[in-house]
């Protein structure tokens, strides 16, 4: 008994240590503290909360990351791991063609654009939706500035969660998006880095179907989609989008 009891007491403490630093992958003490995009729509919400901020720096100026960031989940897939969060389809390796430029009101399985800054930054919005028996609001956030002849990206997802199973859905959705956010960057610099050292041919050349890269269907606020329909919950973050003033009825 006493060691198994002393087994889970370091289970726990190596389990917390892993977990604080996947929260935290990346991003220097300053970059956590900052002001980002969509923090203010958080504002007044539940107490139970969470705050997650990486970062990684990309040898490549800001405008040649600007077009990867601005077509993920898009329609060019996550940059994750695609067996988890892209339904087995694997993430474009270059510049989509057909993806157009973001607008307010986008709509995909992270939520809507809520804000757009171009060339700077990106937020998404999901304004409420339930997860292990709470509901949660959650801001996705990229934010890119220059730094030195390359670019330093840095992300923060938020959350807060209301009901009695709050902090075990907050708890949960860290561990999940500690492992999946981090693998994100990485898949994004590495892209990055691939096509901006002068690679020109990608391995998935296009074929003009609009679910060859994601699976999850996005709505386009100026009527397009692509992704398989049906697949999330695009058509209610689009209808939110709408609701919130974001995109006017028939658009």
């Amino acid at each position: 008994m006493i060691w198994t009891a002393v087994f889970l007491a370091i289970a726990l403490v190596f389990g917390a240590a892993v977990l604080r630093w996947g929260m935290r992958w990346g991003s220097t003490p300053e970059e956590r503290a900052r002001q980002m995009p969509g923090d203010e729509y958080l504002a007044e919400g539940p107490s139970t909360r969470v705050a997650m901020t990486r970062a990684i720096s990309i040898m490549a100026p800001p405008e040649s990351v600007w077009p990867w960031v601005r077509q993920l989940g898009r329609g060019a897939g996550f940059y994750s791991i695609d067996w988890l969060d892209n339904g087995r389809k694997s993430s474009a390796r270059h510049i989509v063609s057909w993806i157009p430029e973001p607008q307010l009101g986008d709509a995909t399985a992270i939520g809507y654009i809520r804000h757009i800054s171009p060339g700077r930054s990106i937020a998404w919005w999901v304004g409420g939706g339930p997860f292990l028996g709470s509901r949660t609001r959650l801001v996705t956030c990229f934010v890119l500035s220059a730094e030195g002849p390359g670019t330093r990206l840095v992300s923060r997802m938020s959350a807060d969660a209301a009901g009695l199973s709050a902090p075990i859905a907050l708890l949960v959705f860290r561990a999940i998006d500690s492992i999946m956010a981090c693998r994100q960057l990485i898949g994004l610099r590495e892209r990055v880095e691939t096509t901006d050292a002068g690679q020109t041919s990608p391995p998935d050349p296009e074929t003009g179907d609009r679910d060859q890269y994601q699976l999850y269907e996005i709505l386009y606020a100026a009527g397009d989609s692509a992704g398989v329909s049906g697949k999330e919950e695009a058509p209610r973050w689009r209808q939110a989008a709408i609701e919130d003033g974001i995109l006017r009825k028939g658009d």
